[in-house]
């Protein structure tokens, strides 16, 4: 029993296509799940998460250690276009959670996409959690401490639903049910399963 649900937002309610775009624009097309674990990984990705670093900066810094072959200002631009909006049916299946449960997202988020997480999905969601906004980025204990502070419920009633294991793992330590669930339709079978939803 919870009542919370809490979501990460890009890879599970919301399309991030960043990790196949950066495939065209990386030399040697590495496959998606290389680039997806090199991303996880990356500290410039993180301190742009954080709100540390401006667009500007982190553009730059990107492409250096990158190795794009692409000015600052037609990065971002792409950059930009990499959230696609929320899945088909992501709504839909919010409409239908969103009388039993407290809908909240926890998203490590940056000033190029929030404002359109927002904008798409806000007013679907109770409570906004986004780590440039915090100074916080999953899988850091301290976002999660945050969000269930912030919520006030206690960890053991919150179900958090997130695409990346690392951040999956780090909200099971901080107390929370958590799942690993990438893409919608994988977020809509772990829901049935929980007996949240029916098929």
């Amino acid at each position: 029993m919870v009542d919370v649900l809490l979501f990460d937002l890009g890879g599970v309610l919301i399309h991030f296509a960043g990790f196949e775009e950066l495939r065209g624009l990386l030399p040697g097309t590495p496959d998606v799940s290389t680039i997806r674990q090199r991303w996880i990984n990356a500290e410039i990705v993180h301190i742009f998460e954080r709100g540390d670093i401006g667009a500007d900066e982190f553009a730059r810094r990107f492409i250096s250690e990158w190795g794009l072959e692409l000015l600052p200002e037609t990065f971002l631009r792409e950059f930009a276009s990499w959230a696609r909006g929320p899945y088909d049916g992501a709504v839909d299946l919010l409409e239908v959670v969103h009388g039993n449960f407290q809908i909240a997202c926890l998203s490590n988020s940056n000033e190029l996409h929030t404002s359109s997480h927002r904008d798409s999905l806000g007013q679907h969601i109770d409570h906004q959690f986004f780590s440039n906004e915090i100074g916080l980025a999953k899988p850091d204990p301290k976002i999660f401490d945050f969000a269930i502070q912030s919520l006030g419920t206690p960890a053991n009633r919150i179900a958090f639903f997130d695409d990346t294991a690392v951040n999956v793992e780090a909200a099971a330590k901080a107390g929370m049910n958590a799942y690993l669930t990438d893409g919608i339709e994988d977020l809509k079978l772990c829901l049935e399963r929980m007996g949240i939803v029916s098929s």
